[in-house]
């Protein structure tokens, strides 16, 4: 089973970090207004980045700590070819 983290732009810029077995499905389902509260009022929102996880609990601790990083951090991540992992060690 496929678990990921996904990054988000939303149209007022801001930025939605969440956890989906299918990203683009999930993407989708933001975009009609029936994902989360946070999204529904800043749509369109835009996929920047995703990341695979074999566990469904290793996605969601990395999930966890995407949404403790600050928006400069999310944004170098979105950009970075370095697995979060090694990241997430670095800071």
């Amino acid at each position: 089973m496929s678990h990921f983290v996904y990054l988000v732009q939303c149209a007022d810029g801001t930025l939605y970090t969440g956890y989906a077995k299918d990203v683009q499905q999930r993407v989708a389902v933001h975009n009609t207004s029936k994902g989360a509260r946070y999204t529904r009022s800043r749509l369109p929102v835009v996929l920047l980045a995703s990341w695979y996880f074999p566990t469904k609990s290793a996605a969601l601790k990395r999930e966890y700590q995407i949404k403790q990083l600050n928006r400069q951090q999310k944004l170098e991540l979105s950009k970075s070819s370095v697995p979060f992992n090694i990241v997430a060690e670095q800071q």
